[in-house]
């Protein structure tokens, strides 16, 4: 059983296992960010079924895991890091191997003027009272456990800022490659990465990351993500979570957007045994949109959590937020997503869905999209459905010669397909249609038990 202490107790095993790894020499700004949140963590309440933002997804697992943050745990060979790396594609790559920036892999040359793409560890050394301006100012270490871990143990991650209306051709695509291949049982590999993402006024750029893990390894994978979109400006961002099917992963992207400005974001989830994506959006001027769309794929031994909250602060904003889920054998999934619509934001247009597929009998899923209004010259609205395959239409496709493991493939692929079609770029949309397809042929044995 979780109590208060047992929580405090493992951050700060986690701490002390991970200080020898953190920034060194940090600028006093971010000593002082670490301080807060090391002293924030000792406040927080227990994360458990009594905490809203919790309710539904125990972390009694990851408390009684132990993490290492030792510097040769993170070294890994050529041939495990060959193997996990995807394709090469037409895009400014950035590649972090257990959490720490590689220049080998990464590919960061022609970067066009205004444009900077870099390690956090190279932008704190060059430019550290420029991160100042942003550092901690959209994320919230003292909201969650895992935030000021994030927070106290930074050790890379990324730094991207484009300058006013340069819009970026090529994408940016981040690799996240983690392994723990070479650790004891008893000791998983833990990391932070810390990304801050800033489009000054009219700046356009697409942002992917893929998120890769070693199939049998165990480690945390605690990602924080801030964007900050200034007036006119315009993300298209997207999220492949493929991580180790023994792994806990932790992804939380914190979106302020100003005036005018366009986020549109893909998120996709496949692996993980304990995987849980937050999103956290700020509308702080009118007029500005957001589209989100997600799909997760939820097996056997996995839990696969999504949970949203889009603040609706500013008059005549939009947001969509579309989220399908697959499930089968004993997978559970969790959705929460909550819109808030302050007093003052009038004509606000909001809506937000949340569909599943169960496949057998055993899978589970708690889904709970919630409004929560304050003004009343709005366009708003949320749903949820959960269901199985329809047999009459397993029935006309066996009526029409077509097997009953395609039959429920094909009719799969069609329900997920409305989301990986969301993603613009052709090459990407293509990969996340095979590995879907692959997945779907993988579960056939599972389904209907």
């Amino acid at each position: 059983m979780i109590t208060l202490d047992r929580q405090h107790s493992w951050f700060e095993q986690q701490l002390a296992a991970g200080r020898a790894q953190s920034l060194p020499q940090a600028p006093q700004w971010l000593q002082l960010a670490r301080e807060d949140a090391i002293e924030a963590a000792t406040q927080l309440p227990l994360h458990n079924r009594q905490h809203e933002a919790w309710r539904y997804t125990s972390i009694e697992g990851l408390l009684r895991a132990s993490f290492t943050g030792d510097e040769q745990a993170h070294q890994q060979n050529q041939a495990t890091i060959d193997d996990l790396l995807p394709p090469e594609s037409d895009s400014h790559r950035v590649v972090l191997v257990n959490g720490q920036f590689n220049a080998r892999l990464s590919t960061l040359a022609d970067l066009p003027p205004g444009v900077r793409l870099e390690s956090l560890r190279t932008a704190l050394a060059a430019d550290p009272d420029l991160l100042a301006s942003w550092f901690g100012s959209i994320a919230n270490h003292s909201e969650s456990i895992f935030s000021a871990l994030n927070t106290a143990l930074i050790n890379d991650g990324l730094f991207i800022h484009i300058d006013q209306d340069i819009e970026l051709q090529q994408p940016i695509e981040v690799v996240y490659l983690n392994s723990g291949l070479n650790l004891s049982e008893d000791k998983q590999l833990m990391m932070h990465p810390r990304n801050l993402v800033v489009l000054q006024p009219g700046a356009k750029a697409t942002l992917v990351e893929r998120f890769v893990g070693a199939a049998p390894s165990r480690y945390f994978h605690n990602n924080l993500t801030e964007i900050s979109l200034q007036q006119n400006a315009a993300l298209k961002h997207y999220r492949i979570q493929d991580e180790s099917r023994n792994a806990w992963h932790l992804s939380s992207i914190s979106i302020e957007q100003q005036s005018h400005s366009d986020y549109r974001g893909v998120t996709l989830a496949f692996g993980g045994a304990w995987a849980r994506t937050e999103y956290h959006l700020d509308f702080n001027n009118e007029h500005a949109s957001c589209a989100l769309h997600g799909l997760y794929l939820v097996g056997d031994k996995q839990l696969t959590d999504f949970h949203l909250t889009v603040k609706h602060r500013a008059a005549d904003c939009r947001s969509r937020e579309q989220f399908k889920g697959i499930l089968y054998g004993g997978g559970r999934a969790v959705f929460d997503g909550h819109i808030l619509v302050d007093k003052d934001a009038q004509r606000s247009d909001a809506q937000l869905s949340n569909h599943n597929l169960m496949l057998t009998r055993d899978a589970e899923v708690d889904t709970k999209p919630t409004l929560e209004i304050y003004a009343d010259d709005v366009k708003c609205s949320h749903g949820t459905t959960i269901g199985q395959l329809d047999p009459q239409q397993l029935f006309y496709m066996r009526s029409r010669g077509i097997d009953e493991t395609t039959a429920r493939s094909m009719l799969c692929q069609g329900f997920a397909q409305e989301i990986i079609d969301q993603i613009d770029l052709q090459p990407l949309r293509e990969q996340a249609t095979e590995r879907l397809v692959a997945s779907l042929e993988r579960v056939q044995p599972e389904i209907g038990r």
